[in-house]
């Protein structure tokens, strides 16, 4: 196999990994915010929406969120190779950008790992209204990080 070959293996891998991180990072904050709305603590409706939570975050946000990581770091090592270019590119503005967005969304889900934590201790700290409002973060940064990707901005 040559280096372009498992670039584009390693690159599909990564967008499919992303799209399922990004998938759940647009669907639990929704769900909190009908978790906060409709379901008092202690009531049947807690206890689903508990069990709806943790399997988002259990078996899709965690685990592509790790293979995103994985995978986009071997894309990086494999790129290296291959232009045989070194690691400068790294600091290009696109990447940075790039990279700044995968710091801010590994953020965000920790910060929805410890609001979900505090739905299981029984707690509210949020209203739905703030999560409506922030369930569209993710989206944003995948908007700033795919255009800096796909256009290379910076570069030319």
């Amino acid at each position: 196999m040559t280096y372009d070959s498992v670039y584009d293996l390693l690159r599909g891998l990564h967008i499919i990994m992303v799209i399922a991180w990004m998938a759940g990072l647009l669907i639990l904050p929704r769900l909190f915010a009908y978790h906060t709305e409709t379901a008092p603590p202690g009531s049947e409706f807690d206890t689903h929406f508990l069990r709806w939570e943790g399997k988002v975050y259990a078996i899709i946000l965690t685990p592509a969120m790790v293979a995103a990581w994985i995978l986009g770091g071997l894309l990086i090592w494999v790129d290296v190779h291959r232009r045989s270019a070194g690691w400068g590119f790294l600091l290009e503005p696109w990447m940075v950008v790039k990279l700044t967005g995968v710091v801010f969304l590994t953020g965000w889900q920790h910060y929805l790992g410890r609001a979900r934590r505090a739905f299981l201790a029984g707690r509210r700290d949020r209203t739905a209204k703030f999560w409506r409002m922030t369930n569209e973060l993710p989206f944003l940064a995948a908007i700033v990080m795919v255009l800096a990707v796909t256009t290379e901005f910076g570069r030319r």
